[in-house]
């Protein structure tokens, strides 16, 4: 399939099938060759392009779509567009654009199309390659009706001819669930289900949706697990149908989702990942559902079916529809790891808040220390260092749980000046470094591709800079010595005015 294909499909399935243009050179690539169940109608002005969109928008009561030359076109449009926004129309408004292969020239019919239509379009898409033009589309609808007005995709004549990719990234269908949200087809599914499964995220990290969630699971019978690179946890890592952190590229999710027929994502996108592998998210057969409130996460999953509302009410709902299924819950036998993982996994109280900065050593720790209570897991969910002490301590400055950040020496050098806050304002934080003198993960990722040239940092000890801005901290050399100093800190570590650095030499 190309792109245009693609798109194409779009436009049937959202019900755009009449398109209003005034079309130029830049839209000839989409135009020519137009399918017999795709109507175009010709308008001799933009403004008369908009304004006949918007009139089939009202009376169709479903998003219309228009599509516009270049910067001339959407130039001579704009007054037509602030009519749609203030009449509330829904429109899908495409905007064509030079060929991308030479842009940076600013050839001929290029244009600055991002902001000229000022603040009238509810919503601006700009794909940055052409693969990602057919999902822009479909978020543009879905944004139109949920904005009420106009909705732009700005689109180089040459992404149409492309080869679509492997996944379009937006819901096929959206239900935007209120106060009482309509879960009946999720229900449905889930109910037909043979092999169902859950993947839960950072936006179901609330008591009520923890509760929530348990429920479902439990009546569905089948695993739940984390999402990839979450900056919280959505469900209780201790519970016995806990599977794990989902892997972050293709080939992993698919092994891991491998014979479930449907896949619900809660309060998190249908997925997140990290190094890009070609071929499917899921094995074809797979129907993916999601459900959250954040519109950015719904619309960005390539998913069967999104329901865009509260996850713990959605939940909620689900676990009164889908009748309980029979079978056993077998937890996850534990793995041996590190000793600091196991030994902090041995102490730590349900009610701990641990926070996470240790990118080559995340995965042992989401595995060995788990989130029993909502908030028990934060982690920097962008990708970028120095989150984790400072959180840390604005984390226990604002209540009364224990906090324990576990960080790497790396990661600590991006956030060290924090250390002196939490000395000056007596912030009892336990401050756990795995310091290993270099980037490890980054070492990792350059594994088989030549020697990196960047050079390991031995000489940097966070003990003696945590104690050079006045906070107590010290060198742990063995698992004897931290146990010891865990059994002294952590039985009063949510009454503690004093914060703790424990830089351990890392060795395993």
């Amino acid at each position: 399939m190309s792109v245009r294909d693609q798109v194409f499909d779009v436009l049937r399935r959202t019900g755009m099938t009449t398109i209003f243009s005034n079309p130029g050179s830049t839209e000839i690539s989409l135009l020519a060759g137009l399918p017999d169940d795709l109507a175009f109608v010709l308008a001799l002005h933009e403004g008369s392009v908009v304004g006949m969109a918007t009139g089939y928008a009202l009376a169709s009561r479903r998003p219309a779509l228009a599509l516009l030359h270049t910067t001339a076109g959407l130039g001579s449009a704009v007054g037509a567009i602030a009519t749609a926004r203030v009449n509330r129309a829904p429109l899908v408004i495409v905007v064509g654009q030079q060929d991308r292969r030479h842009l940076t020239l600013e050839p001929f019919l290029s244009g600055r199309l991002v902001g000229l239509a000022g603040e009238y379009p509810v919503w601006v898409g700009q794909p940055a390659c052409a693969q990602e033009v057919p999902g822009m589309v479909a978020r543009a609808c879905h944004e139109a009706v949920t904005g009420r007005g106009p909705a732009l995709v700005i689109v180089p004549m040459d992404d149409w001819r492309q080869p679509a990719g492997d996944v379009v990234a937006a819901p096929r269908v959206v239900i935007r669930a209120e106060a009482a949200p309509d879960v009946t087809e999720l229900a449905e599914l889930l109910t037909n289900a043979e092999r169902p499964a859950l993947v839960v995220g950072s936006g179901a990290d609330s008591p009520e949706a923890w509760q929530a969630l348990v429920a479902l699971a439990e009546r569905l019978r089948c695993p739940v697990w984390q999402e990839a690179f979450g900056a919280r946890a959505g469900f209780p890592q201790d519970h016995p149908q806990w599977a794990g952190v989902i892997p972050h590229f293709r080939s992993g999710l698919r092994a891991a989702l491998s014979g479930h027929d449907v896949v619900l994502a809660v309060g998190t996108p249908a997925f997140r990942q990290n190094l890009y592998e070609p071929g499917p998210l899921v094995e074809p057969g797979t129907t993916v559902a999601v459900a959250g409130d954040l519109p950015d996460d719904v619309h960005r999953s390539a998913a069967d079916l999104a329901l865009l509302g509260s996850p713990a009410l959605i939940c909620a709902r689900l676990a009164e529809l889908v009748p309980a299924r029979g079978g056993d819950l077998r937890p996850r036998p534990q793995e041996p790891g590190p000793y600091v993982f196991d030994e902090l996994a041995a102490r730590l109280a349900p009610e701990t808040i641990l926070v996470e900065e240790c990118p080559s050593a995340r995965p042992e720790l989401n595995r060995m220390v788990l989130a029993r209570q909502p908030l028990g897991y934060v982690s920097a969910a962008m990708g970028g260092l120095g989150f984790g002490l400072p959180a840390a301590i604005g984390l226990r400055m604002a209540g009364d749980r224990p906090v324990v950040a576990v960080v790497g020496d790396g990661s600590a050098m991006y956030g060290i000046q924090a250390l002196w806050s939490a000395a000056h304002y007596r912030v009892g934080c336990l401050f756990v470094v795995l310091s290993n003198g270099r980037y490890a993960v980054m070492d990792q990722l350059a594994e088989g591709r030549g020697k990196p040239p960047w050079p390991a940092f031995p000489e940097v000890s966070v003990a003696a800079l945590a104690r050079a801005q006045g906070c107590p901290a010290v060198r742990v050399e063995s698992r004897e010595q931290l146990a010891a100093l865990l059994d002294d800190v952590i039985p009063g570590l949510a009454e503690r005015a004093e914060p703790l650095v424990l830089d351990i030499k890392e060795d395993t």
